[in-house]
């Protein structure tokens, strides 16, 4: 409940949904057993930002990662050592980033501003009408942006005047704080809002195509919330989602037509190989299903209620964080436990990312470790 926030027009009644949760304890998170690892890994640095407590994307580059702390402070370190190609404050608190293109670097703070960012300092900003929790996708000189009135809006990326806005009319009225769904595919923009994801044209923000991943239901508004979360999964021509506490789905991204969707509890994006998706679901368990049809291959239940970030395919292996610091590798192939990474003991706050050989994680602590595989 904690991630529910109502949309932009409604009353900020936070405490409201807090006491909703209140009438059962929160369940104990498994004990971590002990592990003889298969696979070795070495931290080769560690980087620090301010403490992260806003949706945070991190950005992969080829030769570069690229994040952010809540304090405002937009950074891009070098991936073979960590040290700051370029670092800025904003002067403000951020609300979600970040988005990159390698030129163009894009955040949005908590009053609102959309900033754009080149060369360590800010080019352009824009009011946004509604405030947003998805980082900004930075694509084809362009600045998209998704706020929390399921509006989607394109920016110059050069001046930053606005290009054009898409809103789906009679949308529910809650949103969740947290990273949303928008990914380039060949010329087409796809976006998640609501419970669907949609293909606009960039250029003007018309729609190409629409397909439902999941649709609300239930008898309050809490139950009916379906947004798609990020990151989702894509293998060409699929692309997978999760829509909150709802289902999984993979869509072909070219004729926009549902593949197949299956009923899933979780709140957290996917990752996807060649042959399966994989997900952290509600109650810690790791799910894979077969990207062709979405039949259950494996599942690993040692990390219950350890609140998991979503996953990313590392060689043989998965890696997933949890509420306390660690780094869990486990295989593709059945879900067996293969490793444990620690970092500096608070929660890991966004999926990890994979930059060439490189795994880059960030803590709530602003901790910003990079481990290489052996």
């Amino acid at each position: 409940m904690r991630r529910v926030l109502p949309a932009i027009g409604l009353p900020l009644v936070v405490l409201a949904l807090a006491a909703c949760s209140t009438g059962s304890p929160r369940p104990k998170p498994a004990e971590l057993p002990p592990i003889n690892p298969t696979i070795a890994a070495r931290q080769v640095w560690k980087a620090q930002l301010g403490a992260v407590d806003f949706p945070l994307s991190v950005r992969a580059r080829p030769q570069s990662v690229v994040l952010a702390g809540g304090n405002g402070t937009v950074t891009e370190l070098e991936i073979s050592s960590g040290r700051p190609l370029w670092s800025v404050s904003v002067g403000a608190a951020l609300a979600a980033g970040v988005g990159t293109d390698g030129t163009t670097t894009a955040v949005v703070t908590r009053d609102n501003e959309l900033l754009a960012l080149r060369e360590g300092k800010i080019v352009w900003r824009h009011r946004l009408a509604a405030q947003a929790f998805a980082a900004p996708l930075v694509a084809g000189g362009r600045v998209f942006q998704l706020t929390a009135d399921r509006a989607v809006s394109a920016f110059d990326a050069n001046g930053g005047q606005r290009l054009w806005v898409q809103q789906r009319p009679g949308s529910e009225p809650l949103v969740l704080r947290q990273a949303g769904v928008m990914l380039p595919y060949g010329d087409t923009l796809v976006v998640g809002v609501g419970g669907r994801l949609s293909a606009l044209n960039p250029l003007n923000g018309s729609v190409r195509w629409d397909a439902a991943v999941a649709t609300a239901r239930g008898i309050n508004e809490i139950e009916r919330l379906v947004d798609l979360v990020g990151p989702p999964a894509r293998q060409d021509p699929l692309v997978c989602a999760r829509a909150f506490q709802a289902a999984i789905a993979c869509v072909d991204a070219v004729r926009g037509a549902l593949q197949w969707s299956r009923p899933a509890d979780g709140q957290v994006g996917l990752a996807a190989d060649e042959r399966l998706l994989f997900g952290s679901e509600s109650d810690g368990v790791i799910q894979a299903w077969r990207l062709t049809n979405g039949d259950k291959v494996w599942s690993h239940d040692h990390l219950r209620f350890r609140d998991l970030t979503a996953p990313v395919v590392i060689g043989r292996s998965l890696a997933v964080g949890d509420l306390q610091g660690f780094v869990h590798l486990i295989a593709r192939e059945d879900g067996r436990a293969l490793g444990r990474l620690a970092t500096d003991g608070t929660a890991i706050v966004a999926a990890p990312v994979l930059v060439g050989q490189t795994l880059v994680v960030v803590t709530r602590g602003g901790g910003v470790f990079a481990f290489l595989p052996q």
